[in-house]
């Protein structure tokens, strides 16, 4: 991962662009007087998809602890 911190262009930018060997994400856009201003994160493929995967994982456990928790006994 290659953090750029906050990046300007004249250009408002895609939240997510992906090329033959990154995944660029930009966060925090917002129009200034002269363009745009954001947070740009450069990741190798190979490691945005390890973050999605951990991430997914995770989201998954907590809708599984939710469930378990909510759950009634009818009896």
């Amino acid at each position: 991962m290659t953090d750029y911190g906050i990046v300007k262009s004249t250009v408002r930018p895609e939240a997510k662009v992906v090329d033959e060997y990154s995944v660029w994400v930009n966060t925090d856009i917002s129009e200034i007087n002269d363009g745009w201003e954001y947070h740009m994160v450069q990741y190798i493929k190979d490691e945005y998809i390890k973050l999605m995967d951990e991430a997914n994982q995770k989201a998954q456990a907590d809708l599984e602890y939710i469930a378990m928790m909510t759950e009634v006994d009818l009896e």
